[in-house]
């Protein structure tokens, strides 16, 4: 019986640990064969040496269940690490088909207290690495499609946050970065659909190395259930999204976490004004507007958030 990624090839970033390791085992459990990437640096925040024993340990639980894997320690940030990765999928595999965007770091600070090396780091393992493997990845399906004359199985799965959708008041760089993924996505999206390629972003809420002060209050069921925050309730999207059966899901913006998945619309207008001359005056925008706000609470995109049950993640 064949499986749903059978004969395909998978890159999985920031995989040797939490989100990462599960959807690298669940995209080899559908079976792809994976590179697990991983810099294995110990520190949540980026800091410490840097190790391939996470990543290997991964790439050898997967083989250790029969199904093909290589590690790789690489920082996605830098594009050349990140090109080396796509071409050790191609090399090794003989092409890549599904890209899974999961590293990250964190260095939190109110933005008051924020240095410049604290907003710099984060941007760049985030959104910066999520362009890196993007940007190889592409011109490698381009360039297969121009081959083939044809459109290509590509799959892109892009990470993002609930911090970026909610606000994250102690995140500003980490909410920025998420926020830059989404738009990175979507604008791939419609780069890359002519060739047979979709682009998708979703925001897992998981309890990881990096959400540990998230999910602190929240323990672990003691009973044997799987943890509501367990990672293993996010990868099956992934597996989905990187699947043929997903091939007309573009674009778009997924919520995951505990058994649901929310489906999250763009923007839309909530109200309109007109000026009633050529252009407005400082009065009449106070007269039009500032009603319009009174009886609503002070952070309204939190409060929408939370229609949908989600909060700071």
């Amino acid at each position: 019986m064949s499986l749903p990624l059978d004969g395909m090839s998978a890159i999985v970033t920031g995989a040797g640990r939490g989100l990462g390791r599960a959807e690298a085992l669940e995209l080899a459990g559908l079976g792809a064969a994976v590179v697990v990437n991983d810099y294995g640096q110990p520190g949540r925040d980026g800091s410490g040496e840097a190790s391939a024993t996470p990543a290997e340990e991964v790439a050898e639980e997967i083989r250790a269940a029969g199904g093909r894997a290589v590690a790789h320690l690489g920082d996605v940030s830098d594009h050349e690490q990140a090109r080396a990765l796509v071409e050790l999928a191609v090399d090794t595999y003989g092409k890549l088909d599904i890209l899974v965007n999961n590293a990250g770091i964190l260095r939190d600070r109110m933005i008051f207290s924020m240095t410049e090396d604290e907003w710099d780091s984060v941007i760049r393992v985030h959104l910066k690495g999520h362009f890196n493997t993007t940007h190889f990845a592409a011109a490698h399906w381009r360039t297969r499609s121009k081959e083939s004359g044809g459109p290509v199985h590509g799959r892109i799965v892009n990470t993002s946050s609930e911090a970026f959708l909610a606000g994250s008041a102690g995140q500003p760089n980490y909410a920025a970065a998420k926020g830059g993924i989404v738009g990175l996505t979507t604008s791939t999206a419609l780069a890359l659909a002519r060739y047979g390629v979709t682009a998708n972003v979703i925001c897992p809420r998981a309890r990881t190395r990096m959400t540990e002060d998230v999910f602190a209050g929240f323990q672990e069921p003691a009973d044997g259930r799987l943890d509501a925050l367990a990672p293993e309730h996010v990868a099956p999207l992934v597996g989905y999204l990187a699947s043929p059966a997903a091939a007309k899901v573009n674009g778009q913006l997924l919520v995951v976490h505990g058994g649901m998945v929310a489906i999250v619309e763009r923007p839309r207008v909530a109200a309109k004004f007109d000026s009633s001359k050529e252009t407005f005056s400082f009065d009449e925008l106070d007269e039009l507007i500032s009603p319009y706000y009174e009886d609503r609470p002070p952070n309204e995109t939190f409060a929408a958030a939370e229609v949908l049950g989600l909060k700071r993640g």
